[in-house]
């Protein structure tokens, strides 16, 4: 949600757009719908609305303080997210993904809104409210990009495989982005409080995040309508059939050896919000440098998505084992950050003792980088016509371990967390290494 968290030169990946995915020949047209310029626009209304969301998310434990409002509405409104996304896919098929993204947006303009008067009786109420739309908006995410790279491909008779990836690179090198425009714009608005308890300058801040998000709603309306099966049935049939496939899925053995990396995929990026930020760089570089380490996360997690998923992995190869072989690396880099951390890292004065959290932020991000568009990649691949009920999936358990790690940070030390996060890269790649070996030659030759 993420802030899915969630660059530089964060500009150079937010406008590069590969000639292959951007257009295909006038021979090759067959339809007049433009596929990529809806790429464009729902990666440019991403970022406007997540700019605004993933800063506030950032700064909830500073400017939210009294009783832990701030931590406790994050919790809350990932365990709610959790639970709503049993009935995200229903929503997602009855109202159409494009008319699904508008609706999802609306959860994090009130959320924006209630921090402009936080209390329980607003933050709380918006919390639940944005749980139930990000699930919305993020099931419609996937699969309207996936619907628009399916139709592209066949549009220009290119590998469906190939552009699934690219558009998925583009996506979320966009995406990405919002950690490097976001945190950057709270530095330039609450530079004279950088703990965030300057009223005034919270309240602009907030303000102009609710500009983002009128932009960011303004493009959503301007997409295509997809034919991805919404109101292609009476609502009834809608919801008994995607809410059958969407607990079927559960009894898919594919789906099942997945589910270890998907958790671990959300595990990492709370680690980052919870732990990181909290137990590595504010000790070092103070909470201001929190803002310059996340922005630095954010845009190294850019340029992968854009440069390396996008571009490499079109070129590289095509399907399943690009997917593998970029995901492996992605996993490696992580785990050298957590090794180093447990057994190498300690905290010293310096220039270098400035640099290492700053080193640490850029890898991490590029594997995050890496899980963002490998794992939207493959669930479009691998489950072509049930993609509701699939990406549904793959949200409830990335904000199911998001949420157990905002409750149980508190309570648990960095070493604990650390051995925690290393058991479950090593549970998830073993699982999803299976997984390759299993359906690799199938799904090939199914392609």
């Amino acid at each position: 949600m993420e802030s899915q968290g969630l660059g530089d030169e964060a500009a150079a990946p937010l406008v590069v757009v590969t000639g292959e995915v951007g257009s295909c020949s006038s021979s090759e047209k067959r339809k007049p719908k433009n596929h990529a310029r809806d790429v464009h626009f729902l990666s440019f209304a991403f970022l406007f609305v997540f700019s605004a969301y993933g800063a506030a998310q950032n700064l909830e434990s500073t400017v939210n303080t009294e009783g832990d409002l701030g931590t406790t509405s994050l919790g809350i409104l990932y365990t709610s997210f959790t639970l709503f996304l049993v009935a995200a896919s229903p929503v997602v098929w009855g109202l159409g993904s494009k008319r699904a993204l508008v609706l999802g947006t609306s959860g994090y303009l009130l959320f924006i809104a209630a921090n402009l008067k936080p209390s329980w009786y607003t933050m709380v109420p918006a919390s639940v409210y944005l749980g139930f739309a990000a699930s919305i908006i993020w099931v419609a995410q996937g699969t309207y990009l996936t619907s628009t790279a399916r139709s592209h491909a066949k549009d220009c008779q290119l590998h469906e495989g190939t552009v699934i990836g690219k558009f998925n690179g583009e996506f979320w090198g966009m995406f990405a982005s919002h950690q490097v425009i976001g945190n950057l714009i709270s530095l330039a608005l609450l530079r004279n409080g950088k703990e965030g308890d300057g009223v005034t300058g919270k309240n602009l801040l907030f303000t102009v995040f609710l500009g983002c998000m009128v932009l960011g709603i303004t493009l959503m309306c301007f997409l295509s309508k997809r034919d991805d099966n919404g109101g292609s049935l009476s609502m009834n049939s809608s919801l008994a059939s995607v809410l059958k496939s969407a607990f079927a899925l559960l009894l898919d053995r594919r789906v099942l050896l997945v589910i270890p990396l998907l958790a671990y995929s959300g595990l990492q990026q709370a680690f980052v919000w919870a732990e990181f930020t909290k137990e590595v760089v504010t000790p070092v570089l103070g909470v201001s440098g929190v803002g310059g380490a996340m922005a630095l996360y954010g845009a190294a997690d850019a340029i992968v998505c854009h440069h390396m998923c996008s571009l490499v992995a079109g070129r590289f190869t095509s399907g399943l084992s690009s997917i593998t072989f970029i995901v492996s690396g992605g996993a490696v880099l992580q785990i050298l950050v957590l090794l180093w951390l447990l057994f190498g890292y300690s905290k010293t004065g310096g220039l270098l003792g400035a640099v290492y959290p700053l080193l640490m932020a850029a890898i991490w991000g590029v594997g995050d980088g890496v899980f963002n568009t490998q794992l939207n990649a493959l669930f479009g691949m691998l489950f072509k016509h049930d993609m509701e009920a699939a990406f549904a999936q793959l949200k409830v358990w990335q904000s199911a371990a998001i949420a157990v790690i905002f409750f149980v940070s508190p309570y648990i030390t960095l070493q604990a967390m650390l051995i925690l996060m290393v058991a479950a890269l090593f549970i998830a790649m073993a699982g999803f290494l299976f997984l390759t070996l299993h359906v690799e030659r199938s799904f090939s030759s199914g392609s």
